[in-house]
């Protein structure tokens, strides 16, 4: 008995030890030196780009830890994920993921090179609220005017989103199917032209994330209707949200977090989380964060990217059947 004892120590050891061995030098005993990569599946300079390199920065000013980031865009994030695959599962690489990657992306292709629900979770960061915003030419001045334009006018309103799947998209059309409205959807390949259109009045809506129509919200530029979170916004603290002027629960909204390949260990996916949380913590970071419209969401349960990811996955799924649109092939 007592030699069974010591022999199951010492294989406990054995795996505790090989398991630190894969925690990432932000966290290890002795720094490698190493960068972290961090596989951004969008292009430098959108907001995700700009989150992560927010994020980043602050872990490397609280633990000294560096980053590259990796942009890898293309596919409804599809190409970064697949980079993520690719990578080793001992920490030494994590993705950004988000709404469209974890959730949307399983209803809008046939058949996607990856599981979202086997990829490694680390954390769930925030949520970003779209808006639904007009150009201010239209004869709308609030988001009840803008129901009632739209049920006197069946497909005369117009709706732009920076493309087919993405948040700003689907949440258009979760609000046509929950007002009993009919609104034309126009994709457009990102914000910028999107935006370009709205504004020379080619479309009458835009929807998008905030940090997106903020801008031009402040310049005067577009006026905003209505804000798809389930809370008000402090820096748009005037106007109402969708679940308070007519359709309570109403919520369509971006979402970010971290994750690592398939099978990466769960002590080093907590350890990472630890660190965003520290980051996370930090009032410097989360004013940059509140100032581009995100709700920070941070938990240190990893799982609760996992959870949150299934849920909005099935939200989703029924929002894009109900909506008739089929899915694609890669």
């Amino acid at each position: 008995m007592k030699y069974r004892t010591t022999t199951r120590r010492r294989i406990c050891s054995a795996m505790l030890i090989a398991t630190l061995g894969c925690i990432p030098s932000m966290v290890a005993a002795a720094d490698t030196g190493k960068p972290v990569r961090l596989v951004v599946p969008s292009a430098a300079g959108g907001t995700p780009d700009l989150l992560m390199r927010l994020l980043t920065a602050e872990i490397a000013k609280e633990g000294g830890q560096t980053f590259v980031i990796d942009n890898k865009p293309g596919a409804s994030g599809i190409i970064g994920i697949n980079e993520l695959l690719r990578a080793p599962a001992d920490g030494s690489t994590m993705a950004y993921v988000n709404n469209v990657t974890l959730a949307i992306n399983t209803s809008m292709f046939k058949k996607l090179p990856y599981d979202p629900q086997k990829l490694t979770p680390v954390v769930l960061i925030g949520k970003i609220a779209n808006v639904i915003a007009i150009n201010p030419a239209l004869p709308i001045n609030n988001y009840a005017e803008l129901i009632a334009y739209a049920k006197a006018h069946p497909n005369k309103l117009t709706y732009a989103s920076p493309g087919q799947g993405t948040s700003g998209h689907l949440t258009g059309e979760l609000l046509s199917m929950e007002a009993g409205v009919k609104m034309r959807h126009i994709a457009y390949k990102g914000s910028p032209q999107a935006v370009s259109d709205v504004l020379g009045g080619q479309v009458d809506i835009m929807v998008d994330n905030m940090p997106t129509i903020l801008p031009y919200l402040k310049q005067g530029r577009l006026r905003p209707l209505a804000i798809t979170s389930l809370t008000r916004m402090p820096q748009l603290p005037d106007v109402p949200t969708v679940a308070e002027t007519g359709l309570p629960g109403f919520e369509g909204v971006a979402w970010a977090g971290l994750a690592l390949p398939p099978g990466a260990p769960a002590a080093v996916a907590q350890a990472l989380n630890a660190a965003v949380n520290k980051a996370m913590a930090t009032p410097e970071l989360q004013n940059k964060y509140l100032e581009m419209g995100m709700e920070i969401t941070v938990t240190n349960n990893p799982q609760d990217l996992t959870t949150y990811a299934a849920k909005e996955s099935a939200k989703w799924a029924e929002v894009i059947k109900r909506a008739g649109i089929e899915p694609q092939a890669l």
